[in-house]
């Protein structure tokens, strides 16, 4: 049985999420369309929709494509000088993509970890898990 001397496991639960799956079992979808969380795991049934990831994958995911984007722009200025046209053609597009593509990775992975912590209704009681081998 999964007692607090034997957590479940955050990296494998981090990379069920990030793919998009459920972070108990990994084989069900974790999301119904782009970024809207089912109701249950279809192949578990474990429950996903006490999840609580709010406004953090938005954030997160500003922060990480910002960083590139920012750095990404000093260094085209620093190298090439181009006018702010050039500049504004490259990076909106560039971060608008990378936002999208990268936002329900987080928000999947997000989830994972409130799972793996037994954060917000995850609980052992609560979601009905039951100690399966995980890795």
């Amino acid at each position: 049985m999964i007692t607090e001397n034997n957590p479940r496991p955050l990296s494998s639960a981090l990379w069920r999420g990030f793919i998009r799956k459920c972070p108990d079992c990994g084989q069900g979808k974790m999301f119904n369309g782009y970024i809207k969380v089912n109701d249950n795991c279809g192949h578990c049934g474990l429950e996903l929709h006490h999840q609580r990831a709010d406004d953090a994958p938005p954030y997160f995911t500003m922060m990480i494509v910002l960083h590139f984007a920012v750095s990404g722009i000093l260094t085209v200025e620093q190298m090439f000088s181009p006018p702010t046209w050039v500049q504004l053609v490259i990076w909106l597009p560039a971060s608008f993509l990378a936002s999208i593509l990268l936002l329900p990775h987080i928000k999947g992975s997000l989830i994972a970890v409130q799972w793996a912590r037994k954060m917000h209704g995850f609980s052992d009681e609560k979601d009905g898990y039951t100690a399966q081998q995980i890795d």
